[in-house]
């Protein structure tokens, strides 16, 4: 606070404090809170609102522990969110360290944008284009039968692979810049010192690499698996009946069931969820708030 009273003085600084404080009173808690007093209100006509009946209830919030089907869709977006993670995880750590170790500087700026150009694109579109490649006559189950590796196209759409494979690409991005981020700051010359001194590459990264990137590589696990967790346009498309994601339960109360206070309750759980995980994440990678804000 003082840093930016000195910086852009008082008055400047009072404007600035007001339209954020302004902002996230706006846009974010008076959201929340209006969700939360939806999801513990049953849902009543308006002829009977604010009457006896409209009292504070946790009913909406038992539905999904006695609706089988919701809660098993609801455990099953939670593991396949953390898969999503996970495999965006493997793809872009090299990804990341090619950019922030290896590659050329010269090079770097071009390689940055051959990663973010695509994303200019919409979701839908990017999404729509993976509709195309996974298609039973598809691209890719083309070039797959070409390749011997089976024999016949198979069904990647309707199901859970062609919704993590989408996911993975959508949310790219947010794993690897906050990754790269992290591990442009590590000295080369440690890295160096520990290959000299007889460390394999494995070494190398449990050792030196990963504890350094942990702030980056928390912030985008948490980012990641938020973004598939609470991602709809990605398993609207790219699934089925058969791979349903929560947030499709939660449209689905909100806009054809018109049950806004049950669509509320789902969605504070869903939201508990990433807030739970993001504590998680850590606990696990031992940062702290500062760490990922920077």
């Amino acid at each position: 606070m003082t840093g930016l009273v000195r910086r852009y003085g008082p008055v400047l600084t009072g404007v600035i404090l007001l339209l954020v404080a302004t902002w996230l009173v706006l846009l974010v808690v008076l959201p929340q809170l209006l969700m939360v007093d939806f999801s513990l209100r049953p849902m009543l006509p308006p002829s009977k609102a604010g009457g006896p009946e409209d009292v504070y209830t946790l009913g909406n919030y038992a539905t999904l522990w006695t609706n089988r089907i919701h809660l098993s869709i609801f455990l099953k977006t939670v593991w396949a969110s953390a898969l999503v993670t996970l495999v965006t995880l493997a793809v872009c750590y090299p990804v990341a360290y090619y950019l922030a170790q290896v590659a050329p500087k010269r090079r770097l700026p071009t390689l940055v944008l051959m990663l973010v150009v695509p994303f200019w694109i919409n979701e839908l579109l990017r999404t729509f284009a993976w509709y195309i490649i996974l298609a039973y006559n598809g691209p890719l189950n083309l070039a797959l039968v070409w390749l011997g590796v089976w024999t016949e196209p198979q069904r990647l759409l309707g199901g859970d692979v062609g919704v993590i494979v989408g996911m993975v690409y959508v949310y790219i991005l947010f794993m690897v810049f906050p990754m790269y981020n992290a591990m442009e700051s590590l000295d080369r010359n440690q890295i160096e010192a520990a290959r000299d001194l007889g460390a394999g590459w494995a070494r190398i990264h449990r050792r030196i690499v990963v504890p350094h990137a942990k702030p980056g590589i928390a912030v985008g696990c948490i980012m990641t698996f938020m973004l598939a967790a609470g991602s709809y346009a990605v398993p609207a498309l790219l699934g089925g009946p058969q791979s349903r994601w929560f947030t499709e339960v939660i449209y689905n109360w909100f806009f054809e069931g018109g049950n806004w206070n049950q669509g509320a309750a789902y969605a504070f759980i869903l939201l508990v969820l990433c807030v739970g995980f993001i504590l998680l994440m850590m606990r696990l990678f031992r940062v702290g708030l500062a760490d990922i804000a920077k």
